[in-house]
Formats: C-alpha cells, structure tokens, sequence
C-alpha cells in the first residue's frame, strides 16, 4: 500500500498541481533553477542549469495494469492533441504510487501518446530514464542494465 499523499487527491486538476509542485521540489534539490511561464505555454516548465535552459512537461499516473503491475502514463495534452519536439524536451513522469519519477526525453514519447512505466522490473524499457534528473542537466542517458554486461 502506497504511503504517497498523491493517492488521497481526487481532483485531476489538484493531483496535476500538486505533482508539478513535487516537481520543482525535485528539480531544486538537483540544483536546478525552475522557471513557471507566464500565460499558457505548452510546457510546465523550464529548467535552467549551467545557462542551458530545458523545456519540461509534467505528467503523472496511479494507474496499475493488474495483468503486469506496470503504470500506464498519458503524454498527450488532450485526448486528441499531442506535443511536439518544438514544444517541449522533456516529459517529467510522476509514479505516484511508488514515488518514482521518470525523465523521458520528448524524442522518444511525444508521439506515443502514452507510456508503460514498469519500476519494479531490471530491464524494462524505460529503465534508463528512471530518476533520470541528470539528463535535465544536459548530462548523457544511464545504460540500460541489460546493456553494461557486453
């Protein structure tokens, strides 16, 4: 059972604040500077280190596949519109169960509409990306587990 307060929030609209404020709390403690846009960007947020400044959209889930224990996370704006690669750079995905953030770059997600995030298995896809904050300082992708043995 999950002890994150995330699970209590039923409002989508307040989960989706209050993740973008675990967010930044995250951010900060990576020593990065967090920037909020003024007005209705497509991004949550701009993070800035070393002068390089990166484009974040938040993203969050609770949602187990029961057949797998994996989380589905939605990347798309609305069900029908997607973001682009001139929008943002980076989707910061939320587990809120598990209290595990994934920083998956725009490249690989933009046009998936949604990922599978499955913490609990070596291996998996999106492994690399798991706490990830490095990449939002322009450092290079971890190797896959999978990939150090050859």
């Amino acid at each position: 059972m999950s002890t994150s307060k995330g699970m209590q929030i039923e409002d989508t609209k307040q989960l989706g604040e209050w993740a973008e404020l675990r967010f930044m709390t995250r951010a900060i403690e990576e020593g990065l500077y967090v920037l909020k846009p003024w007005g209705d960007k497509r991004y949550d947020f701009a993070v800035d280190y070393g002068g390089a400044f990166r484009r974040v959209q938040v993203k969050s889930t609770r949602f187990k596949l029961k057949t797998c224990g994996s989380y589905v996370c939605n990347t798309r704006s609305h069900p029908d519109r997607q973001y682009t690669l001139e929008q943002i750079d980076f989707v910061a995905a939320y587990v809120i169960p598990l209290e595990v953030w994934y920083i998956l770059p725009a490249r690989i997600v933009v046009f998936q509409g949604k990922v599978t995030l499955t913490p609990s298995r070596n291996g998996h896809k999106y492994e690399p990306y798991m706490e990830a904050c490095n990449l939002l300082r322009g450092e290079r992708c971890k190797a896959r587990a999978s990939d150090s043995s050859r």
